[in-house]
Formats: C-alpha cells, structure tokens, sequence
C-alpha cells in the first residue's frame, strides 16, 4: 500500500479573499445609493418650511413622557416618509403636551415642537415611515406650512397613548373653539 506524499489543498485563499472583498463592494454600494435615495427626497421636500422654533416658555405640562420618535410623513400615507429638516431621523424622545403645543425633545437632534394652532388629531396606529410596531405607536397629526403631516411616537409606557389621544384630540378642540370666538369678535 503507497503512502500518500500528496497533501490536500485545504484552503482556497484567493477565492475567499475575492468573495468577501465582493461583498464588502456589494454592501458599500447598496449603502451609497440608499444614501443618495435619503438625500434625492431630501431635496424633493426642499420647499417644506422649517418647522417653528421651540418658544422660551412651553407653559406647564398636561402630559409628559419618554418615548422614541420614528418619524414624520404626509398624512394619510405612512411608507411616505419626511426627511426635510430632520423630520425623518428616528431618535430617543421626551414629549411634553402643553396648552401652548407638543414638545419632542430630542437628544441629538433638533427638538420637535407642533404648536397647538398646527395639530390636527391623535390616533393610535402600528406602522409609521416603513416601520411596524404590534404594541402601537401614537401618531400625531398636524400642519406645517400647507402640508398636512403625521409624526409617530412610541411612549416607553405604551398603555398611555390611549391617554395621549384623548389629551391632543381635547387640546384640538379648545384650539379650534378658541379660534372660532376669536373669529367671532
């Protein structure tokens, strides 16, 4: 019986060096274009105002709490998402609802701030800007400019966005009725 001299080829260095440099092409590219994809809407929402600087005072809290902030997006179609003036960057978010409007502050970003006048309505919903929470998100809407938007929040204690509705939806109404007697006089 001959012995074997021969050893097996056990490693094919080349071909995985050439694989994985492929791949790391194939990611940095599919990286770059939703890149551009992020800065094309960017530059398509150019003519969104910028939304309204947070006032000196806010007035004192009805609501307050902490959350996630996942976005904005043209009300009624919730895959259409805002990207202007960083309406688009999903962050941590501590939301205050005052008589005078709805505070997000959030760290690292731009604080958010809806001036009563600006809502709309409240809603609780599962998906907003593409993404898809089963516990719920609380979804506010509101106008900027001429723009109707919807931003969605998820409190870290979702058994209160119930609350949060009834509270923004109460807020509407007094904003409104206000309006009207203004209006009136």
């Amino acid at each position: 019986m001959p012995l074997a001299t021969e050893k097996g080829h056990v490693t094919d260095w080349p071909g995985y060096i050439g694989a994985t440099v492929g791949l790391l092409i194939l990611i940095a590219l599919v990286y770059w274009l939703m890149r551009q994809g992020w800065n094309w809407r960017r530059t398509l929402q150019s003519d969104l105002p910028e939304p309204p600087a947070v006032p000196a005072e806010t007035g004192p809290a009805l609501l307050a709490a902490p959350g996630r902030y996942h976005g904005s997006t043209t009300a009624g179609n919730w895959l259409d998402r805002v990207v202007a003036h960083g309406l688009g960057t999903r962050s941590l978010a501590e939301l205050t609802l005052t008589e005078r409007g709805l505070l997000a502050r959030r760290p690292g970003e731009a604080d958010l701030w809806i001036p009563a006048a600006a809502l709309t309505g409240a809603r609780t919903d599962s998906g907003i800007a593409g993404k898809v929470v089963p516990s719920g998100l609380l979804v506010v809407g509101w106008t900027l400019g001429d723009r109707a938007l919807e931003s969605g929040f998820r409190l870290d204690a979702a058994e209160g966005h119930d609350d949060w509705v009834e509270a923004v939806e109460a807020l509407v109404t007094r904003t409104k009725t206000m309006k009207t007697e203004e209006a009136a006089t």
